[in-house]
């Protein structure tokens, strides 16, 4: 049927993928990460007081003094293609274009700075998607992480007159193609060190004791993780949670105590990995290459080694292109 000569312009029905991770100041300055801190520090799912309580201590003390020690860690590790988790989630996002069709279109967003997840969305439904995979790439289910994502999302879809269908990625800590991925990666890299550890610790980010309690099931995906992991490597891995912040009991044990006790106890050479983390980041560059080594170093050991996140390195992509490939079912052809 032909449109009249007035019709709006419709765009070629595609399907969609949004990566989407944490985000990232715009700068390694105190001005921007203070707008950063801001915006994450201020969700309810990741600090889980009431606003009139906490806002005061996040405006007052926090932002006050944090962005200034926080600038610091981010221009230790910030790179000429800017922050490395941006750097690294837009080459994920390069690297899978083309591998689910020419009519996918593979975006990527942040949940907190930019790219925004609503800005990304919009520009994608304008681009005709009319189905979006919405990809957290968070391994390991946690409220503060996977839902506050598509949170985001559902609340830039809310202001949405024709909102595109959304399939969510379910979390795959203990996909076989995400544990082989890992287990490659690490023996790889295991093989390249000019020492053998004497013990490989598997640091995942931290979160308040108090999730668990809740029923939040991020520590035990964790554990089955580092138990999957530890089996197809046939090494015990010993498993640590990192970046503690505030008073409040957090998951334990801590990935600085775990470091500090290992060289204490004689094992003076250690090689940690991040496995929860889909991007190297201030997390993994700073605190655990930089301030882990120290801390180990202090106590008495003599050789560390941080093995790289699977980043946008080919394994890791493998395992992203089939981890995706999988949710599109029934909306790009089957192979």
């Amino acid at each position: 049927m032909t449109r009249p000569p007035d019709h709006p312009p419709i765009p070629t029905p595609r399907v969609g993928v949004l990566l989407i991770n944490l985000g990232t100041p715009d700068a390694p300055e105190p001005a921007a990460v203070k707008r950063y801190l801001g915006e994450f520090l201020s969700d309810r799912r990741v600090v889980e007081l009431p606003p009139i309580a906490w806002q005061p201590i996040l405006r007052g003390i926090i932002l006050t003094t944090r962005p200034k020690k926080s600038a610091h860690a981010y221009s230790q590790v910030w790179t000429e293609a800017g922050s490395p988790l941006a750097a690294v989630t837009r080459a994920q996002a390069e690297g899978l274009k083309g591998a689910f069709g020419p009519e996918v279109l593979v975006n990527w967003g942040m949940r907190y700075g930019n790219p925004a997840i609503g800005d990304r969305l919009r520009a994608m439904k304008a681009a005709g998607c009319e189905r979006i995979l919405l990809a957290p790439l968070y391994p390991q289910y946690c409220a503060a992480t996977t839902a506050t994502a598509n949170d985001k999302a559902f609340a830039a879809l809310a202001a949405m007159r024709w909102q595109p269908a959304i399939r969510t990625l379910p979390p795959y800590y203990d996909d076989p193609a995400y544990i082989g991925a890992l287990a490659e990666t690490v023996r790889e890299d295991l093989a390249k060190l000019p020492f053998v550890p004497d013990a490989v610790v598997a640091s995942f980010h931290g979160m308040p004791q108090r999730t668990l309690e809740l029923g939040d099931p991020y520590h035990c995906h964790c554990q089955k993780t580092g138990r999957l992991l530890s089996e197809a490597l046939g090494i015990e891995l010993v498993v640590a949670f990192q970046s503690r912040f505030g008073r409040a009991k957090w998951l334990g044990p801590a990935t600085d105590e775990t470091l500090e006790a290992l060289a204490k106890a004689g094992k003076r050479r250690v090689a940690i990995v991040a496995p929860g983390f889909s991007a190297d980041c201030v997390e993994t560059l700073e605190e655990l290459a930089i301030r882990g080594r120290e801390s180990f170093e202090a106590a008495g050991g003599t050789d560390f080694a941080y093995l790289p996140c699977l980043n946008a390195e080919q394994a890791g992509l493998a395992m992203l292109r089939s981890i995706v490939l999988r949710e599109l079912a029934g909306w790009v052809p089957a192979e």
